[in-house]
């Protein structure tokens, strides 16, 4: 019997336009569990300084960041999996995230930068997000690659990613 119980909360990182949202769904609807977009807790001048083609700063994010890590633990009890959709792109943001639940556990989403470039640019101007493309490549220097994440290459169809996903949680 493990004296640490099994992680619970999964948090979907990485730079816009890796598809958190689709893979996020996707997982949550695998395992039973529940799917929260970060981006839905934003506090809304994070949302208009990104609309308006400005990065956030750490300043920005601390916010934004510990009510998500307030959130990953209070799923971390559930009987079923939750997904949290959140870029964490450094390592201090994903500390951060980790401060009220260490046993969080991050899947890093990533691939080809052209790729993404042409992703979020379709979303941007259908309207599906208020992320511009400009602030994809402050994104990609700002990411600072996780060692101790499930690396998934959205290159790959999701349904193969949620096979990753399983197998990996398994060995948890």
């Amino acid at each position: 019997m493990s004296l640490t119980p099994t992680p619970n909360v999964f948090i979907l990182m990485g730079v816009s336009a890796t598809g958190k949202t689709t893979l996020g769904n996707a997982l949550a609807a695998a395992t039973q569990g529940t799917f929260f977009d970060g981006d839905d807790y934003h506090p809304e001048a994070n949302r208009q300084k990104m609309a308006s083609g400005n990065a956030l700063n750490d300043d920005d994010r601390k916010p934004w960041l510990e009510i998500l890590a307030s959130l990953a633990a209070e799923r971390a009890s559930e009987p079923h999996p939750s997904f949290i959709a959140c870029s964490a792109l450094k390592q201090s943001y994903r500390d951060l995230l980790r401060t009220q639940y260490p046993q969080l556990q991050f899947l890093h989403l990533h691939t080809d930068p052209e790729v993404l470039r042409e992703r979020i640019t379709i979303r941007y101007e259908a309207g599906e997000h208020f992320m511009p493309p400009s602030l994809l490549d402050s994104q990609l220097e700002t990411l600072e690659h996780p060692s101790d994440a499930l690396q998934l290459d959205v290159a790959h169809p999701v349904e193969q990613l949620v096979s990753q996903f399983l197998e990996w949680q398994s060995s948890l």
